[in-house]
């Protein structure tokens, strides 16, 4: 049996690109761009080891300064040498608001070692989108999500069947895209529960004060998704 970091690197690197975009929205694939396709492999590499299915944790689409950069979701240039211990020659800007808080709860499950053998940090739409070279959600007009909706549902169908992600629970990132996630999963039938967490970035930017207690939160609902020992 091939092991999750391949099947997540054939997902990433062979997602197309949409037939149609409404007007002055973009789309690419940053997984194959030569900068990050190393950075990728080396990540899956050393942490997405083995054949076993993983809790997936999804959020909107990837953006440009995080996961567009390094190729791993919700981790930017400074996350990726700092708590996942590869080395790049990306320049290491103000961090990323989303991925310092990813990190907080990842090294309060243990650290990236053990939290990427049980769960795995996606997206919904896995490529970056943009509009007037600036990120753009999924969601942010009728005319997009009506665009994007059947590549959505081959991009959660791939990421389950494919990939390998356990069916029992999925964390979906964003409470607006939890709607959207769970008109997908009512469609497909993909997992049995969804959990619904405030996305990183909106607890960074408007609940920051609370920042222990929403680590915590986070730390107590993924780790009740955890195998009983």
């Amino acid at each position: 049996m091939s092991s999750f970091s391949h099947r997540l690197l054939a997902f990433l690197t062979g997602f197309p690109a949409p037939a149609a975009l409404p007007e002055g929205v973009q789309a690419y694939n940053p997984y194959r761009e030569p900068e990050v396709l190393p950075l990728l492999t080396e990540f899956a590499r050393r942490y997405y080891a083995g054949s076993q299915a993983r809790v997936a944790l999804l959020g909107i689409n990837p953006g440009r300064l995080g996961g567009g950069r390094t190729g791993v979701a919700f981790t930017d240039p400074f996350a990726l040498t700092r708590h996942c211990g590869i080395a790049h020659g990306l320049p290491l800007k103000q961090p990323e608001l989303s991925s310092q808080f990813v990190y907080k709860v990842v090294e309060a499950l243990g650290g990236p070692g053990i939290f990427y053998q049980h769960f795995y940090l996606g997206s919904i739409y896995p490529l970056v989108l943009l509009r007037q070279g600036l990120n753009y959600n999924y969601y942010d007009s009728p005319a997009l999500i009506k665009a994007l909706w059947d590549d959505m549902r081959r991009s959660l169908r791939q990421q389950v069947e494919e990939v390998g992600l356990r069916r029992d629970v999925a964390v979906c990132l964003g409470k607006r895209n939890g709607k959207f996630f769970q008109q997908l999963n009512d469609e497909l039938g993909l997992f049995d529960q969804l959990l619904v967490l405030d996305h990183p970035r909106y607890l960074m930017q408007y609940r920051r004060r609370d920042l222990d207690a929403n680590v915590a939160h986070y730390v107590q609902t993924l780790g009740a998704c955890l195998p009983a020992h």
